[in-house]
């Protein structure tokens, strides 16, 4: 399976990062990949205006422009965005959309279009999610041409439990989408986590991020998360694959899943796990979309 990974910089107005959305899918159908991941906040870039001005359903125009981009290149698009939470807040969603193929089971071809929201939300290194975010309850793994993809968001690459519980429940590759914060050993510390998730999971682990708007002489506000780049493609052994730099564009990992059956032969982890793992995460039962 081809994944690209569009590392691209979104800014305040949905609409000119709507056609980034569509310049990036375009660009990676024609070179073949089969689901486009997007960052985190490619609706609205973090820091760049209220959230809960930009927030709608799976069903808005927003999210329905992009299931369009997905059927009109037959592909499946990962993106981040945000639909209307409760209290004022928004829910950090992950919109996964476009036409699926057969389920694992050699059924009909189906279209997928539904989200994940976001679970572990960004309260740390001085900048609080949760007054804006309202978090997510349940993980989710889908299906496409017969493939488990697991669903994750940024900080959630920080707690091991939710991709162990994607793995669980059949995910063989595991999309994290980020718009990640830069700082000292932040870029260390994303290559780190994406190597040890896909390593506890046993699991092809595609992390992509935001660029990084330093290296593209975009201003930001201080102590926003706002990206560094360096979408990673990680195996399930834990090796980085591929990797990018901090400037956007579009890079393209090439997965054979059928490596994630001889890691597990070799490495039996999920097999192996015990008491401690079955009680440690804390995490509510996967929501699997077959």
């Amino acid at each position: 399976m081809r994944i690209a990974a569009a590392q691209i910089l979104s800014g305040r107005d949905p609409a000119d990062n709507l056609r980034l959305v569509r310049e990036s899918v375009t660009e990676a159908a024609a070179r073949g990949a089969r689901i486009v991941a997007l960052p985190e906040a490619t609706m609205r870039a973090f820091g760049a205006g209220r959230l809960d001005e930009v927030a709608e359903p799976l069903d808005g125009p927003w999210a329905t422009e992009v299931a369009e981009i997905a059927r009109e290149n037959g592909v499946v698009v990962v993106v981040g965005m945000f639909t209307p939470g409760q209290g004022g807040r928004v829910r950090n969603t992950l919109l996964v959309t476009g036409p699926a193929g057969g389920d694992a089971a050699g059924g009909p071809d189906r279209e997928l279009h539904l989200g994940y929201d976001k679970i572990h939300l960004f309260d740390a290194f001085g900048f609080a999610e949760s007054d804006t975010v309202e978090p997510g309850d349940a993980t989710r793994v889908v299906t496409v041409d017969g493939v488990g993809i697991g669903l994750s968001v940024c900080y959630d690459i920080r707690f091991p439990g939710q991709y162990r519980q994607l793995a669980a429940a059949g995910a063989r590759i595991t999309i994290c989408a980020a718009s990640w914060g830069s700082g000292p050993g932040k870029v260390d510390q994303w290559r780190l986590l994406a190597r040890a998730r896909a390593l506890d999971a046993t699991t092809f682990l595609v992390a992509v991020g935001q660029a990084d708007p330093g290296f593209e002489g975009v201003e930001v506000t201080r102590g926003v998360p706002t990206g560094v780049g360096h979408s990673v493609l990680v195996g399930p052994d834990g090796t980085v694959r591929d990797e990018a730099g901090p400037e956007a564009g579009l890079v393209l990992f090439e997965i054979d899943d059928d490596e994630v059956t001889d890691i597990r032969k070799k490495i039996p982890v999920l097999a192996n796990g015990r008491i401690t793992e079955e009680s440690a995460t804390g995490e509510s039962a996967p929501e699997v979309v077959r």
